[in-house]
């Protein structure tokens, strides 16, 4: 089974994920990484790992639907038949979400349906809540809304600033995010 992981940024969950597809541990073939930000640091990863990477903008095709148009096109060019959303900070439409019915995983730095969408870890520290969460789940047409194949919890401490708090949220998912991609891509294999 053929993986593309989608990211925008930095790309640290792709890399955690890029070797465990390297040592065996996530069974199917890491075949692209697609970043919206050409320049983001994770096309550096990608490079150093050897990964085919692939990037564009939707300015750059004209809008929204000509970039999923391009963007689908991309994925069937690789052969992709599972899609792993990895710090990708754009909403899925129905062009791909469509050709991949449930073969789309996202994760999310909360415990879901709590603090959907952007700047979760921030919002859960401002309303100082005791804990929060990361989340891996389907995507559907709603907002982080899926439904969830895995969670772990993560406390919010009295001494927490932000940063230590999203630094413990992303040392969570790097634990957490390998298991659920295996999870999924084990149980779409089995359903072939």
């Amino acid at each position: 089974m053929k993986v593309a992981i989608l990211a925008s940024g930095n790309g640290t969950n792709f890399e955690v994920l890029a070797k465990h597809f390297k040592t065996g541990d996530i069974p199917g073939e890491l075949a692209l990484l697609f970043c919206n930000h050409p320049t983001a640091a994770v096309m550096e990863r990608a490079a150093r790992l050897g990964v085919p990477a692939e990037s564009f903008t939707v300015k750059s095709c004209g809008g929204k639907q000509q970039y999923e148009e391009k963007l689908l096109s991309l994925l069937q060019s690789y052969q992709v038949d599972f899609i792993a959303l990895a710090g990708y900070l754009r909403v899925i439409g129905p062009t791909i979400l469509d050709h991949y019915p449930h073969r789309i995983i996202n994760l999310h730095p909360a415990w879901l349906p709590e603090y959907p969408g952007l700047h979760s870890i921030e919002r859960a520290f401002e309303d100082h809540r005791q804990e929060t969460g990361v989340t891996v789940h389907y995507i559907d047409a709603g907002l982080d809304s899926g439904p969830i194949i895995a969670q772990r919890r993560v406390p919010i401490l009295p001494t927490d600033t932000i940063e230590s708090l999203e630094n413990r949220v992303h040392e969570t998912e790097h634990q957490l995010y390998p298991i659920a991609l295996k999870q999924a891509l084990e149980k779409e294999k089995n359903n072939l």
